[in-house]
């Protein structure tokens, strides 16, 4: 069948995938990516602990295959900790997620892979690659619920053609139900729902800390640009917001963009965050190439977010212009926006 490694981050999905494939009759090596810690100045978090690098462990030596842990701190910490402050500091909103896959779990993992002699790398997401005549399909898993395809949209048909993705067919409580069976010492282990380096959620303070700088006050203005208060430094806000902006108007109000040349967020009413179209770049169209005709899809411009009509046309070999049908509602520059045609997921790329 083939040798693989195993991305193992002490949780029950990545616990079951690694069972599986080693059920399939894979050689299997397991791995587990140290990505950050207290030691480095990330405090407590609920994932890539001491404790999550031994329950993987465990995992692995009850399955019976080997373990490595990789110390890939410095990767992230410019693959991905860095993008994400510079996002917040140009106005944007990151999903980090998006880049640890594209930088760590599906390319440094797979040079880790080559080196350690396997064909495949596994992964405990919920989605489902398929091949066709040489030509590799990501589509979305058969647990909506659970769909992930959409942090998957940077896979290329080089990737594609090396990664196994086991759960896409499963439930998660089937997953569940298959760490119980064997025994699994992570089957209750709870999910971890916010962004792993900061675990409570204040990415304004995580930033403060780590850039030991403060941003500067600046005016809330309306869309006619009148004056409506003071802001608390630009990396507080992202487009949509409601909730902390400190400022009472009398009629709920959010934000609709951020000028960080001026150092103005600009706030409206809910009617005025609607928009018709979005620009994209770095996009990825996963078959390869890039459509000579516009191509009419449904597109997310959110993890977990609903599908919707769209058209999307090409305006060069990376960058993107999407129409929709009908309006969206915040649409968030540093966010993705990724294409579906049906479960199959055509590419994505970053709003501009």
């Amino acid at each position: 069948m083939g040798k693989a490694l195993i991305a193992m981050s002490g949780g029950v999905d990545s616990s079951v995938a690694a069972y599986l494939v080693k059920q399939a009759g894979y050689e299997c090596i397991g791995a587990t990516m140290k990505l950050f810690g207290e030691e480095n100045g990330f405090g407590e978090s609920k994932c890539c602990s001491l404790d999550d690098v031994l329950d993987a462990k465990s995992v692995a030596r009850k399955i019976g295959m080997p373990h490595h842990t990789f110390n890939l701190k410095a990767d992230f910490e410019n693959e991905v900790i860095l993008p994400f402050i510079s996002s917040y500091e140009r106005g944007a909103t990151p999903n980090p997620c998006i880049e640890c896959n594209r930088r760590l779990k599906f390319a440094t993992l797979f040079e880790r892979a080559c080196a350690l002699g396997c064909e495949y790398i596994v992964t405990g997401h919920y989605a489902r690659i398929t091949e066709d005549d040489g030509k590799f399909h990501l589509f979305r898993a058969k647990d909506y619920g659970k769909d992930q395809s959409y942090v998957l949209y940077s896979l290329t048909q080089e990737l594609l053609s090396h990664i196994l993705l086991p759960l896409g067919d499963l439930a998660k409580d089937k997953t569940r139900e298959i760490a119980k069976s064997q025994g699994f010492c992570v089957s209750d282990k709870p999910e971890s729902q916010d962004i792993c380096f900061i675990p409570d959620g204040d990415y304004a303070a995580f930033i403060r800390r780590r850039t030991k700088k403060e941003y500067p006050e600046g005016e809330f203005i309306d869309t006619s640009g009148n004056v409506l208060g003071k802001h608390k430094g630009i990396i507080n806000y992202t487009v949509g917001q409601r909730k902390g902006l400190g400022i009472a108007l009398g009629a709920p109000a959010y934000v609709k963009s951020i000028d960080v040349i001026s150092n103005k967020v600009v706030l409206c009413k809910d009617e005025e965050l609607y928009s018709s179209s979005l620009d994209a770049t770095v996009f990825n169209w996963i078959s390869g190439e890039v459509p000579s005709e516009p191509v009419d899809c449904l597109a997310a411009v959110r993890y977990r977010g609903m599908l919707k009509p769209a058209r999307a046309i090409p305006t060069g070999d990376n960058e993107v212009h999407i129409d929709f049908l009908k309006p969206q509602r915040a649409i968030t520059p540093g966010q993705a926006v990724v294409l579906y045609r049906g479960d199959e997921v055509l590419g994505g790329g970053t709003i501009v």
